[in-house]
């Protein structure tokens, strides 16, 4: 079937970008700012919700859930579609939720982020997009 493949792919690239992005986090500087001085008051304040953490520390969580959430779409869904695509079939809901969680990323990727993960993001949404219509029509 064609429409698991399609599948695989989108979650293939969605799993990718967010291990890059999980090891970009945690093992190079480049979500660090350009600026040292930044990088340092971002250690120094905290941010108005709490004063548990610092604007640093928060960052590096947001960006590790981040990496996690697409990480876990991404292992989720290639699961379901390499060992159960019966299952996709049965619970559209699944494929609503999906196709609904890609749609959320590409807005964010268009209003926040840049070239590539919007080009990454666009490609899994339109391969999930065309599986959903084989599935569901």
């Amino acid at each position: 079937m064609l429409a698991p493949a399609l599948i695989i792919a989108s979650s293939a690239i969605v799993l990718l970008l967010g291990t890059l992005h999980l090891i970009y986090t945690f093992a190079t500087d480049k979500f660090q700012p350009r600026d040292p001085a930044l990088a340092e008051r971002m250690r120094q304040v905290s941010p108005m919700i709490t004063r548990q953490t610092s604007l640093w520390r928060a960052w590096v969580g947001f960006n590790a859930s981040h990496s996690l959430g697409a990480m876990l779409f991404g292992l989720v869904y290639g699961y379901l579609a390499w060992l159960h695509p019966a299952l996709l079939l049965e619970a559209r809901g699944l494929l609503l939720i999906g196709l609904g969680f890609l749609a959320s990323l590409w807005v964010l990727a268009i209003r926040y982020w840049f070239r590539i993960p919007l080009a990454g993001i666009s490609i899994a949404l339109v391969l999930f997009a065309l599986a959903c219509g084989l599935l569901l029509v």
